[in-house]
């Protein structure tokens, strides 16, 4: 049902959209750019959907690319591959293979390749914060990552979820405690600078999710922001991010503030 209802809103305005434009090979292996009219030297977004790591189309997130690009920042959407076609870590190289191409042509829509943010909800919060986190996959793409991320943006997002319960989630980690798969297990002082946002009433990832990175980032000394929203649950972070429903929680004008008070790193 959330994915009808997110595949019926058609925003207008604010961006001029360009359509599955290859990153990688594969079905999967394409991505959406919302830049803003005329943009130049633009922030730039890449935002990963969720969908347990199982399941997520960007053609559901357009409203995410259109919210971005009327606030002057460029969005980038991939697709990524999910289970069971692939297992952990090839989604965070799918991952890494999207920034990676975001990087190398973010002038040529706009972007300034010094300044781009990762960003996702839930299950694509905890591949934003893996890329962030854990340089191996950066450098897998033959990017530094200490450079290459100006910060990160996660929304209700899993950094701290073992054991495992599930046991789809047991098949899509290949296991239920590899602390590996965890991205408060890399938080260090030199993370790029978070904003880490929850809802008080999130059942499907606890808020402690958010909570206990944003404390272990601070205690190693990294840059974090950290925003609870009262009455919302796990899909009203990103359900906020449509137009109509600005009013369930502040998440644009945050994400936005965040973004453009960061410069290059």
């Amino acid at each position: 049902m959330r994915d009808s209802f997110l595949g019926l809103i058609t925003p207008s305005g604010g961006a001029a959209p360009t359509f599955s434009v290859s990153y990688m090979p594969g079905e999967r292996g394409t991505l959406d750019i919302y830049a803003p009219k005329d943009a130049k030297n633009a922030p730039v977004v890449v935002f990963f959907y969720g969908g347990s790591w199982q399941m997520g189309r960007k053609s559901l997130y357009r409203f995410v690319g259109h919210a971005l690009a009327k606030r002057g920042v460029v969005a980038v959407i991939p697709d990524y591959r999910v289970y069971p076609e692939v297992r952990f870590p090839d989604f965070l190289k799918d991952g890494a293979k999207a920034f990676k191409w975001t990087h190398d042509n973010a002038a040529s829509f706009g972007g300034d390749a010094n300044r781009i943010f990762v960003m996702g909800h839930s299950a694509g919060a905890h591949i934003a914060a893996m890329l962030a986190l854990d340089p191996q996959w950066l450098k897998g793409e033959g990017l530094d990552p200490a450079r290459s991320i100006a910060g990160f943006v996660g929304l209700s997002g899993p950094y701290d979820f073992l054991p495992l319960q599930s046991e789809n989630l047991v098949a899509v980690f290949k296991g239920n405690n590899r602390p590996e798969t965890q991205p408060i297990n890399f938080a260090t002082a030199s993370a790029p600078p978070a904003f880490l946002a929850t809802g008080d009433e999130d059942d499907v990832v606890l808020p402690r999710n958010s909570q206990n990175l944003a404390a272990r980032l601070r205690g190693a000394g990294a840059s974090v922001e950290q925003v609870v929203y009262p009455g919302r649950g796990h899909f009203g972070t990103i359900m906020a991010m449509i137009g109509p429903l600005h009013y369930l929680a502040p998440v644009v004008d945050d994400v936005a503030g965040f973004i453009n008070s960061r410069g290059a790193r």
